[in-house]
């Protein structure tokens, strides 16, 4: 079935399906808030355990479905063996720089952290919107990683990464609008942030599968290696501190190890 659907998508142009792949996985966001019609919370062990798997997923994904492609690309490009460890080490910094300058400087506030950025403060910016922006330094390279995964054509490294980042966004959009239920909003506003986040998720990988089309394959090892570093920056500053030292690192720890091992099955098994 998935030799199939791998021999019928090699008709559809790379970009088309990228488009598509980033829409599937910002629905899945969506899909993900559906149960707080009928629920009010989740317990913070099982917020820690889908915060920590996600964090597994997008690791992986970093790993074997971005640099280690970008690095193989770049090889093909450069017959010097430091060229591309070079090329891919420097957008690696690149994308994680940008973020963390995002991080640093977009007022935001995380659920456990709280206010963060230059100009953070609830009086000045509705604490929704700090939330939303949260979720958008967050879900961006997701996003990213998703259109850029198609690059060179790479129809099996990209469904891959969409099967793995659609897979993560369940829980994470639930675990957003069970958040801001908990911070007392309604579970109509809860749902539009949780689409809001997948929008962004979604505009992220339309951008990556641009950028990547338009750039040729000479910018593939930057496009890779750029969203690498982005996502590693997320899952340092912003998953990993907020799942440990809350009492309940081993369901961090096991969440954890679990979507790092489904990531690195599902890149294997569709590659």
């Amino acid at each position: 079935m998935m030799a199939d659907l791998l021999t019928w998508l090699q008709d559809v142009p790379s970009l088309h399906v990228a488009i598509g792949a980033a829409l599937v996985a910002g629905l899945a966001t969506c899909l993900g808030a559906v149960p707080l019609m009928f629920m009010n919370r989740i317990s913070r062990a099982t917020e820690t355990l889908m915060m920590s798997f996600g964090a597994g997923v997008m690791l992986a994904a970093a790993f074997f479905s971005l640099l280690v492609p970008g690095l193989e690309i770049a090889a093909t490009l450069s017959t010097s063996p430091i060229a591309p460890p070079l090329w891919v080490g420097a957008a690696l910094a690149l994308g994680a720089s940008i973020f963390f300058l995002a991080d640093r400087y977009l007022p935001h506030e995380h659920f456990i952290a709280g206010p963060e950025g230059s100009t953070a403060t609830p009086e000045r910016i509705h604490r929704v919107w700090l939330f939303v922006i949260a979720i958008a330094i967050h879900n961006l390279p997701e996003g990213l990683s998703v259109g850029i995964g198609f690059a060179g054509d790479n129809v099996a490294n990209g469904l891959a990464i969409t099967a793995g980042i659609s897979l993560q966004n369940l829980p994470e959009g639930l675990i957003v609008g069970a958040a801001l239920l908990m911070v007392g909003y309604s579970r109509l506003q809860a749902i539009g942030v949780v689409a809001l986040t997948g929008l962004v998720m979604s505009t992220g990988g339309i951008l990556g599968a641009v950028f990547v089309g338009l750039g040729g394959s000479a910018l593939m090892p930057w496009a890779l290696g750029f969203a690498a570093g982005a996502m590693l920056f997320v899952i340092i500053d912003e998953i990993v501190p907020e799942t440990h030292g809350r009492g309940f690192d081993r369901h961090a720890n096991i969440g954890f190890i679990g979507g790092f091992i489904l990531m690195m099955f599902l890149d294997l098994v569709l590659d």
